[in-house]
């Protein structure tokens, strides 16, 4: 038997009920994936109000890399509400808030002196990197990338690249931001080679001091070390070590953007330790507190000063129950242990989507690093044509049969894979067939 388990049709009466209570009671922007309402959640399964049973691959958009509701989670969740529930980290200093920011301290990358601040959400991060860098440095320029997504605030969403879906009628936006050429080494231009291509990035980065804005008014580069909603796209080596270079040259702050590839996804603790390269800041959200809202932004402790005091926090930043849990995240990430299952489950994915791949024409691209994997469909492989509809009928199709898949990549081609990452063998096979029969029945 496997996990998988459905017992009505799809959505259920409960869960269209519910469902109907949303919308008529929510705005369209806050779009859903599913049309199924959930009662119930643990490891990497979860139950609809119907009970239904699904494997959730979404999780929580790269949220639960320790998988819904562990154990000791809810028990240090319990514990800390029984305690105390809220104070602000305005009005006082409590326990849970200090350990958190001494862990991440701790473990993010760089042999320097450290500080950290604690945030609600991936975007309030981002933008509290940028207030930092422009504090720290005196500058305005925030140079940030085609594809990158970092939140959607006015200054995130100003910084995020795909307009359609995040932008659109939400205008004016944020001045002095400046938008580079990502390489994006599969939809490199036809003939180039990949070192070809990576070269010619680099040139237009480095072209961009001259075109666009002198280094001396940038206060940071902004990037995400692998592309999350851009497509799990991977940057190359060289072209995030030669932002290391310019940074360095120009006394530009360096953010890494870890809040969807951090966090024992790619397989190390953040992404950015697969390239040797340490960022001045590092912005982490989503995994670090296993479902609780929380953000961080750690960096060199000159840089993390430059704020005056007043400068950064929020009514709700760093709340005891939220750090609790990323105590108990962090500790269970942080096991080697944990990191080669991580490992183990990237090779999985990959195995699997390379084999559908072969068989698939509709399947472009099989890509990623670590279990932050993906598959970017294409109507055409010479062409490489975007399959956007296809996308979205592979993922009904995959809903149809019990397994939760979300979208990517900036043409929203993509099927991203977020399982959490304790899953076990079995329920990643079962998922994953389930995947293949999708896509099997979309391409015909």
């Amino acid at each position: 038997m496997g996990t998988i388990h459905l017992v009505t049709e799809l959505p259920g009466p409960k869960s269209r009920e519910l469902v109907a209570r949303r919308e008529a009671a929510t705005p369209r922007g806050a779009a859903k994936l599913t049309p199924v309402a959930i009662e119930k959640a643990q490891g990497a399964a979860i139950t609809d109000v119907d009970g239904n049973v699904f494997l959730d691959f979404a999780g929580g958009i790269g949220v639960l890399a320790v998988g819904h509701c562990p154990p000791n989670v809810v028990q240090a969740l319990k514990h800390q509400a029984e305690q105390m529930i809220h104070l602000c980290a305005i009005v006082g200093t409590y326990e849970p808030y200090v350990r958190v920011a001494e862990m991440l301290n701790d473990i993010t990358p760089g042999r320097f002196d450290k500080k950290t601040v604690l945030l609600n959400s991936g975007a309030e991060g981002v933008e509290a990197a940028v207030k930092l860098a422009r504090a720290h440095t005196g500058r305005a320029g925030i140079i940030v990338f085609e594809g990158a997504y970092h939140g959607r605030t006015n200054m995130t969403m100003s910084m995020t690249s795909k307009y359609a879906l995040f932008k659109k009628g939400f205008g004016p936006f944020a001045p002095e931001i400046y938008r580079l050429p990502f390489p994006n080494v599969y939809r490199r231009p036809p003939g180039m080679s990949e070192d070809a291509y990576i070269d010619d990035a680099i040139w237009r980065l480095e072209n961009a001091f001259v075109a666009q804005v002198m280094p001396e008014a940038v206060a940071a580069i902004v990037i995400e070390p692998v592309q999350g909603e851009g497509g799990f796209i991977p940057t190359p080596p060289r072209f995030l070590q030669r932002i290391r270079e310019l940074c360095d040259q120009h006394g530009i702050v360096m953010v890494a953007d870890e809040v969807q590839c951090g966090f024992g996804r790619t397989g190390r603790m953040f992404a950015v330790e697969h390239y040797g390269v340490v960022p001045d800041i590092v912005v982490t959200a989503k995994s670090l507190a296993a479902g609780m809202p929380l953000a961080a932004v750690t960096g060199r402790a000159d840089i993390m000063d430059a704020a005056h005091p007043g400068g950064l926090g929020g009514t709700y930043s760093g709340n005891p129950l939220a750090c609790v849990a990323a105590v108990e995240a962090i500790n269970m990430i942080c096991q080697p242990e944990f990191l080669q299952r991580a490992e183990a489950v990237g090779d999985r994915i990959r195995h699997h989507l390379t084999n559908l791949q072969r068989e698939v024409d509709l399947i472009g691209d099989v890509r990623g690093l670590g279990a932050m994997m993906l598959m970017e469909l294409v109507t055409d492989r010479e062409s490489k044509t975007p399959a956007p509809d296809e996308t979205l009928a592979v993922t009904n199709e995959a809903f149809k049969r019990g397994v939760v898949a979300i979208r990517a990549g900036l043409y929203s081609n993509c099927i991203r894979f977020l399982p959490p990452l304790n899953i076990s063998d079995d329920e990643l096979d079962e998922g994953m067939n389930v995947i293949a029969e999708a896509v099997r029945t979309v391409a015909g």
